[in-house]
């Protein structure tokens, strides 16, 4: 791919440093089965096509020398700007030089009865004002070293297949093009009033559609008008109502169309500190994800995302079963080990990784994450089947058991312990249980369950509480803060003063301005949590601290992106970000803190 690329490191917006781009300067779009990651100088660094799983053809953000990229810029120096359309997942770049300005709008476009079997990404380029000389190149990569890219001169014309992924290269204006053998580049120039489309098409394994650049151009159209009438269908009015939705359309990019499973982030391997190592793969469905995401949606009026993340969920456990696992693969079935692919990382910070290992772990809060999302579903006036109430029968009489064993926590750490939040897991489990039984969605009278949660109770408020710290610990006999036990301040298990000292103690060792860190030690590896932040916002909501937990809130939806996109963590001090991006669960914590505040207000 020598000679493809047009981005020049060390300057312009995106900061590229040796090629590649600071993660701040990403805006993702997406089409129910994939996401593409767009950085502020019009690169697309990241784009696994057709589906988010599949290895992707555009990896740049991992690996700049031989990931592949698409790219679409201005070739003299220029400015930018950007936004998404309003209401949409659809993206627009203003990019404006010395002699012109235009304006490229950038979209993974849909079908007229929804996704497309095949994954359509369309670059409109608008001439605004003078003229603009532009410069394209579609360069794929190695799949993470797995395949060489080879452009195929065809009767239908050129198209670039690397491994058994086929991508089709079309437009309209945009230009001669010429091909290299591993990609096919172009170049236009604009005027006042112009209209340049640049087309990628691709399939996986199957027959390539050759599109029609006129009806690709209409089909941008029309997936803004999609969008826009999935907002309207958003039902939200409260305090930070544009944040609001605007965390709500990124999440909307995470469910997997195909099948309603929710990935967790659409990255891998973004790493979390800058010394290495704690690099992961988020393109699963972790159960804990989905159950927050369905509860949003819940909120938001949101039918038909609800009812299919519930039941492939249910219809998932059923057919992996009897245990409850803490993630699956998109497809519903459990992934297996993981591969360490010969690639550099986000700016030469590695491990890649494919794959996630902590599948393998017992995490006692999955039962909690389950129950809280089978409860939202029915409480929102849904019913369960006679065969999905007996299997989650089963799992509730296995959570009275397994409680009381130690665990990996929901940080999925390798030492196991009596963590406090797990067995708060368990709780919210049984709790909900009991609820489900009187209201006959689950078989028997719940008597052993409501003993159970009684017990976990005792437990907790025995074993989970340093009179010392005057805060719940992490395990007991440790002094060590944790910041996931926030969440059952919205729970239900505790709004009292425990819970705000709680928040405090939390807030004085864990807390960097308005951001915090997951649990003790972890200043010293890796950055700030996004999601805990807003915990800390909802907790302080649920013991009656509004006007903290509105500050905190005010504080932290101004610190998203350009684009109000977030990744899972930021650098305390600079506020870069840092882990796998868009990451649904920063998203969703902003969320549901914002529809706590406004609940308890």
């Amino acid at each position: 791919m020598t000679g493809t690329s047009l981005q020049r490191d060390g300057s312009g917006p995106a900061n590229r440093i040796d090629g590649y781009a600071d993660l701040r300067s990403y805006a993702a779009i997406g089409d129910g089965r994939t996401v593409a990651l767009i950085a502020l100088d019009g690169a697309i660094d990241w784009f696994p096509a057709p589906n988010l799983p599949t290895p992707p053809a555009f990896a740049a953000i991992v690996d700049a020398p031989r990931g592949g990229r698409i790219e679409l810029r201005p070739v003299d120096d220029y400015t930018v700007t950007r936004r998404y359309v309003p209401g949409t997942n659809v993206l627009q770049t203003t990019f404006t030089t010395a002699s012109g300005r235009v304006r490229i709008t950038d979209a993974l476009v849909t079908g007229v009865a929804g996704r497309l079997p095949w994954a359509e990404l369309a670059r409109r380029v608008e001439g605004l004002k003078g003229s603009v000389s532009m410069r394209w190149a579609v360069a794929p990569g190695t799949m993470l070293g797995i395949a060489s890219p080879w452009v195929e001169h065809t009767v239908q014309g050129a198209v670039i297949r690397v491994d058994g992924v086929m991508l089709g290269v079309r437009g309209i204006d945009h230009g001669p093009s010429a091909a290299d053998g591993q990609a096919i580049t172009g170049a236009f120039t604009t005027s006042e009033g112009s209209r340049h489309l640049v087309v990628v098409t691709a399939t996986e394994r199957e027959p390539l559609r050759m599109v029609t650049p006129e009806i690709v151009d209409r089909g941008i159209d029309r997936t803004i008008a999609n969008w826009k009438a999935w907002s309207t269908e958003f039902s939200w009015k409260g305090e930070w109502s544009d944040a609001v939705l605007r965390s709500a359309l990124p999440l909307k990019l995470l469910i997997h169309s195909p099948t309603g499973s929710i990935a967790a982030a659409a990255t891998t391997s973004i790493p979390e500190s800058r010394d290495g190592g704690k690099n992961w793969d988020y393109r699963f469905a972790w159960v804990r994800d989905l159950a927050y995401t369905v509860r949003a949606l819940i909120r938001f009026g949101l039918r038909e995302e609800t009812h299919a993340a519930v039941s492939w969920l249910l219809t998932t456990i059923r057919n992996q079963g009897p245990e409850l696992h803490i993630l699956y693969a998109l497809d519903g079935s459990v992934p297996e080990g993981t591969s360490h692919p010969d690639v550099a990382g986000w700016r030469d910070i590695g491990p890649v990784v494919v794959g996630n290992d902590a599948q393998g772990q017992r995490q006692l809060g999955v039962y909690g994450d389950l129950f809280d999302v089978v409860r939202a579903y029915v409480d929102d006036g849904n019913l369960l089947d006679a065969e999905t109430g007996r299997l989650l029968a089963s799992i509730a009489d296995r959570a009275c058991d397994n409680w009381q064993r130690p665990d990996s926590g929901m940080w999925e750490l390798e030492e196991e312990q009596h963590y406090t939040s797990s067995k708060l897991g368990c709780w919210q489990a049984l709790d909900c249980a009991v609820r489900l039984a009187e209201l006959g969605q689950l078989p028997g009278d719940g008597e052993r369950w409501a003993a159970e949660r009684d017990r976990i109770r005792d437990w907790v408020e025995t074993n989970g509480w340093s009179e010392a710290r005057q805060s719940y610990v992490m395990y007991p006999g440790s002094e060590k803060l944790d910041a996931s036990i926030l969440l059952h301040a919205d729970s239900g298990f505790d709004r009292s003063e425990r819970m705000s000292s709680t928040i405090d103690a939390i807030d004085r060792e864990l807390g960097r301005g308005a951001l915090v860190y997951r649990y003790s030690g972890m200043q010293r590896e890796e950055g700030t949590f996004v999601a805990c932040a807003f915990w800390v916002a909802g907790a302080l909501a649920c013991v009656g601290r509004l006007d903290e937990a509105r500050a905190r809130m005010a504080e932290l939806v101004a610190l998203g992106n350009d684009v109000g996109l977030y990744a899972e963590m930021m650098d305390a001090e600079t506020h870069e970000f840092l882990g796998n991006l868009p990451q649904g669960l920063s998203h969703l914590a902003l969320i549901n803190a914002a529809i706590t505040i406004e609940q308890l207000s």
